[in-house]
């Protein structure tokens, strides 16, 4: 049995953001890898997120905390990103739980395109 993306989106993670966080797919728009990287949040994949940040803003480490529990994300808005851009912005409500309370990461996110690859960059 398959189990839900995080992402939101309904597909199976199999077949939604398993194949970005395995590397056998890039996500084609800036939607696409904020996506991918919430997904990422969710299962762990701090290889992942720091493959995906631009290098001028990547941390060395993410040090993610087994204690937050992410499980709904809402995407409020988006500027260009789309196959044929370079830059964009993606506004989301990232929803968890840490150490059972409830918290809600909102942010309108940079992303730009380099040699067809989309990396996050940082909040605007």
């Amino acid at each position: 049995m398959s189990t839900a993306c995080p992402c939101g989106l309904g597909d199976p993670y199999e077949h939604c953001c398993g194949p970005f966080h395995e590397g056998r797919r890039k996500p084609p728009t800036a939607e696409a890898l904020m996506r991918s990287r919430y997904s990422a949040f969710a299962v762990g994949d701090e290889d992942y997120l720091l493959a995906t940040w631009h290098p001028t803003t990547r941390p060395v480490s993410l040090g993610l905390d087994p204690e937050q529990r992410w499980n709904r994300l809402e995407v409020l808005g988006r500027t260009g990103g789309t196959l044929f851009q370079t830059t964009g912005t993606v506004e989301f409500r990232a929803h968890c739980r840490v150490r059972g309370a409830r918290d809600v990461l909102h942010e309108n996110s940079r992303f730009v395109r380099e040699d067809g690859v989309w990396l996050y960059v940082s909040p605007v």
